[in-house]
């Protein structure tokens, strides 16, 4: 399984199609063998980790016979805690810079759309980078922050909407603690089918934005309808249960890379994925609410 996550998408932590990580055994506390060790891809050289095997002379031996490069780890592998600490890092990086756009930006929203774009650039670079960078994650996390932030504080400075971005933070802390219970409980399992359900249903709600973007910019007004109205907030509901069911594809890959050993960096991509998913769910909330409370 690969998450719809783009900050997963390469990354070989999940356990149920043979893209198990790391050419690691499992931790303590994990499953007891990886089934999949015989077809995991970093095994036989792909692992980006992993050690050449050398002779006496330090020449690298090239005989098929010798054993494949293993992974040796060149830290710690990753806990819970390292995914804990570094998500605390970058939500509270995204509250400061949020903090800043709600006190200094709420009447210069072309300057934190500015900063919005920057931030969207700043992810998709480190979304294709081959290694967490963590200078860029928090570059993100900033300039998201300030966006986020004056857009919320000029939402709430409208009398109707006065409010409605706290709403929307009670909202998407509640959205991220029920979606955490589902899949601690196994009421929401992560497989191939559930995965491949997501990502049909991400694609096309993404492809219906884009589209109803267009038409609100060459066509004037409302576009399709899909951010006003019934129609609006049916799509807001879609868009928040979506941001859930991204959330339930986080968990499994953190899971899962803590499971097989991956690298203790890579916990900050956890955090980056988890970041930019809960962005997402309190971007789709107030939007919602603010359609609600408009009408």
């Amino acid at each position: 399984m690969r998450s719809s996550n783009p900050v997963f998408s390469r990354r070989g932590f999940s356990r149920d199609t043979g893209y198990a990580g790391f050419n690691a055994p499992p931790q303590a506390g994990g499953p007891a063998a990886n089934p999949y060790a015989g077809a995991n891809p970093y095994a036989q050289g792909g692992n980006p980790y992993a050690q050449p095997v050398t002779d006496p002379q330090g020449r690298v031996q090239q005989d098929v016979t010798q054993a494949p490069p293993q992974y040796t780890p060149q830290t710690r592998p990753m806990t819970m805690d390292d995914v804990v600490t570094r998500t605390g890092m970058t939500l509270g990086t995204v509250i400061a810079g949020a903090t800043v756009g709600w006190l200094f930006l709420t009447e210069r929203l072309g300057f934190a759309l500015g900063a919005g774009l920057v931030a969207m650039v700043l992810a998709l670079v480190q979304s294709f980078k081959r290694k967490p960078s963590p200078a860029l994650i928090l570059a993100y996390a900033a300039l998201e922050g300030l966006f986020l932030g004056a857009l919320s504080g000029y939402i709430n400075n409208i009398p109707k909407l006065s409010g409605a971005p706290m709403q929307a933070v009670l909202g998407t802390m509640a959205v991220f603690v029920a979606m955490l219970i589902a899949y601690k409980t196994r009421i929401v399992r992560v497989n191939a089918r559930f995965t491949r359900f997501v990502m049909i249903a991400a694609i096309g709600f993404v492809l219906l934005s884009m589209v109803n973007l267009m038409f609100m910019v060459f066509g004037g007004g409302e576009g399709l309808g899909f951010r006003s109205g019934g129609l609006g907030i049916l799509f807001g509901v879609v868009g928040v249960v979506l941001g859930a069911l991204f959330l339930a594809l986080d968990f499994k890959q953190v899971e899962d890379g803590i499971a097989y050993g991956a690298p203790r960096e890579e916990s900050w991509l956890a955090a980056f994925g988890l970041t930019l998913t809960l962005v997402w769910i309190y971007m789709e909330m107030l939007r919602l609410i603010s359609i609600l409370r408009g009408d």
